[in-house]
């Protein structure tokens, strides 16, 4: 009896382990990219160098490509869980470091800011439709965040942010029309998010491993 799974990118095409390919390959974008991370953390000098903070962000960059590496060769619920979660864990807690440290805001805004992500998140699928609700969240607090940083304190981290943003934007628009295109592209473009992706990550961990300083 053939198993049950989910499908919901183009390129796949049926229950085998290695009916999404590229999709799966691919991840290990990820995986180079927290690898990148790691070496500008270890790069730095001091007490720098032992900060937790940048570590953590880091080490979910290669959790989120091994989680989206299991679903893409999976195809089974839990597997998407494990997708989902690491990325879902790695836009709230950079909303909050990243208000606390380039914005140096207290925590009470931290937190209001990490709701608001949430609320936006659990918003946007139901009036909008589009399934994307956190990766919504996610780019608008890159632009609110950036452009605050970069136009009214004039700190270095707010291009990162706004550069991350911009990519993320593609990266966000390829996810969006892989199933549209798949008639005509059946390998699809999911592949493409999550090489932007990877690159988007790298920026904004760039960023506070950089210009985060410890409060």
């Amino acid at each position: 009896m053939e198993r049950s799974y989910i499908d919901i990118y183009c390129e796949r095409t049926g229950p085998e382990h290695w009916a999404e390919p590229v999709n799966a390959l691919t991840n290990f974008a990820f995986i180079i990219s927290g690898l990148l991370a790691i070496r500008l953390i270890r790069a730095r000098r001091g007490e720098a160098a032992f900060d937790i903070v940048p570590w953590l962000f880091a080490t979910l960059i290669c959790v989120i490509g091994l989680g989206s590496w299991l679903f893409h060769t999976q195809a089974q619920r839990w597997a998407m869980l494990a997708d989902i979660i690491p990325i879902a864990l790695f836009i709230l807690i950079y909303t909050w470091y990243a208000l606390c440290r380039f914005v140096r805001a207290p925590a009470w805004v931290c937190a209001a800011a990490v709701v608001a992500v949430l609320a936006v998140a659990m918003a946007v699928p139901p009036l909008t439709g589009f399934r994307g609700g956190s990766y919504a969240a996610a780019l608008l607090a890159m632009l609110i965040i950036g452009g605050y940083l970069n136009f009214i304190r004039t700190h270095p981290a707010g291009g990162d942010l706004l550069l991350a943003a911009a990519v993320f934007l593609v990266s966000l628009t390829f996810r969006t029309i892989d199933e549209p295109v798949c008639q005509s592209f059946p390998l699809g473009t999911h592949f493409l998010w999550h090489l932007l992706n990877a690159t988007v990550l790298f920026i904004v961990v760039r960023a506070m491993v950089l210009y985060g300083r410890r409060i």
